[in-house]
């Protein structure tokens, strides 16, 4: 009887007591736990599979952008000129009809109207595409802008360190420099 008063003693005095307090004690709840992190896991696993598939996507998709645009801009390089050689086509047919009549007329008065006409009609159609010539006669001298071929005396006193004259012309595209002036500088 006294067996049995201990028993019902331990018994009562284990029941406030979880088994599975300790983490060294195996019990059930510490199995949820693992079955918790394999889920977790796969979780985890499902979701790095989309950010590199994501990243695959974005990585092709940056690598047809890079191709496009290569192609794209070999394409243009290879007809950049097109424009301005088509409207240049007429200026040459121009050019074709002064020849023949340079080699069929004597006279000098009407060569040299067809020759400036041609001129005219080319100094137009290149304006018209955006090409400016530089004034460069009695400006300042422009590291910048000129390239100097030589030095001279200045013929007056107001044109020292200025361009006295210009050897070639200088030009700009759309307001961008694209060949300096030679020019002589007077000092």
């Amino acid at each position: 009887m006294a067996d049995q008063e201990t028993q019902q003693t331990n018994s009562q005095s284990m029941e406030g007591v979880d088994i599975n307090s300790d983490e060294n004690i195996p019990g059930t709840s510490h199995l949820s736990d693992t079955l918790t992190d394999d889920s977790e896991t796969d979780k985890l696993k499902g979701e790095l599979e989309e950010q590199k598939d994501k990243y695959l996507r974005l990585f092709a998709e940056f690598d047809n952008y890079k191709r496009r645009t290569a192609k794209e801009r070999i394409e243009l390089m290879q007809t950049a000129g097109k424009e301005v050689i088509a409207s240049m086509l007429d200026v040459l047919d121009d050019c074709d009809r002064a020849e023949k009549q340079l080699q069929s007329t004597t006279d000098l008065s009407q060569i040299k109207e067809g020759v400036q006409l041609v001129f005219n009609k080319l100094r137009a159609t290149l304006q018209s595409k955006g090409l400016r010539a530089m004034e460069s006669v009695k400006t300042d001298f422009d590291v910048e802008k000129h390239e100097a071929i030589t030095e001279i005396p200045a013929p007056t006193e107001d044109l020292k360190g200025k361009v006295v004259d210009e050897v070639t012309r200088g030009y700009y595209l759309n307001d961008k420099l694209i060949r300096f002036a030679k020019v002589v500088v007077g000092k």
